[in-house]
């Protein structure tokens, strides 16, 4: 099932599954598509919503308490059917809540409700996690990973794009192997710069993975025609930029809570880096915005 948002500017569409942004398109600029079509062939997601963690775990596997549990890649939130929570014209809340069967994989009550908000050309999305539980503290990262038709339009090129960053900045990448960090760093902008040219090589290490930066702002811009996306994220710790293979024509600005772990063997869930500890009854929020120009 989808669920459409629109206004005079633009039409959004979720999927119940997965609570996944699958289209933002411009109808004002000639019905111009935003969002990467999920090329099974290439990629077969749009912006998948990354939870219970974000990143991979050791032989996909973690222990709580001392017990042994697996999850994929990014967990399962991606891979579940939301209920309808509420819905207008412009906005829509979906939610999943903890079942028998995230609980063999996953033994935390939980409660997600993602919410998305049309407004002019621009898409709000919000995240509320809330932990139901009397006596137990739920353990979980949460992230982004929308994908961006790149080139937008037919005459250009993926190199003729680049990301602009609200302020000059230096970025170091934190490298992975086989989506595991493992420990080691190299420049991306040795220099203060305000843009990152996009070039296939920039991936070919798998995904830029940054910590510790501090721009809350970043643009996919062409440097031949005024069309761009601006994801505006504020007070998330780590972001992930990646591209799936040479050729592919989409990038993922992916703001995190939480991040792969490191390469060695599984670990207790409570001391993965980036893993978020909410206590019982509270509730942690988080979210970021979308602009089509």
């Amino acid at each position: 099932m989808k669920y459409t948002l629109e206004n005079e500017h633009c039409r959004v569409v979720i999927n119940r599954h997965g609570a996944e942004l699958a289209s933002f398109v411009r109808l004002d600029l000639d019905n111009l598509e935003y969002i990467w079509q999920a090329d099974a062939v290439v990629w077969g997601r749009h912006a998948p919503v990354l939870f219970p963690i974000v990143g991979r775990l050791p032989n996909d596997t973690y222990y709580h308490q001392g017990q042994p549990y697996r999850l994929p890649q990014h967990g399962f939130a991606r891979d579940r059917p939301f209920t309808l929570v509420e819905q207008t014209p412009t906005s829509l809340t979906l939610r999943l809540t903890d079942d028998e069967a995230s609980r063999a994989v996953y033994p935390f009550a939980f409660q997600l409700d993602i919410s998305h908000r049309l407004s002019g050309t621009t898409l709000y999305v919000d995240w509320r996690v809330h932990n139901p539980d009397t006596a137990q503290d739920l353990l979980f990262s949460i992230g982004a990973h929308p994908g961006f038709r790149c080139p937008l339009l037919t005459d250009e090129q993926f190199e003729d794009y680049a990301f602009r960053f609200d302020h000059p900045v230096q970025l170091e990448r934190h490298l992975l192997d086989g989506g595991l960090l493992n420990g080691a760093t190299e420049p991306v902008l040795a220099a203060p710069a305000q843009e990152l040219p996009l070039s296939y090589d920039l991936f070919r290490r798998d995904a830029l993975v940054l910590k510790h930066y501090d721009f809350t702002r970043i643009t996919l811009a062409s440097a031949r025609s005024p069309r761009a996306v601006t994801m505006q994220f504020n007070g998330f710790p780590y972001l992930g930029l990646w591209t799936k293979s040479e050729g592919t024509p989409f990038v993922c600005i992916e703001p995190w809570h939480g991040v792969a772990s490191s390469v060695g063997p599984p670990a207790e869930l409570s001391d993965k880096e980036g893993i978020l500890t909410l206590a019982p009854g509270n509730t942690f929020t988080a979210g970021y915005s979308i602009s089509a120009k």
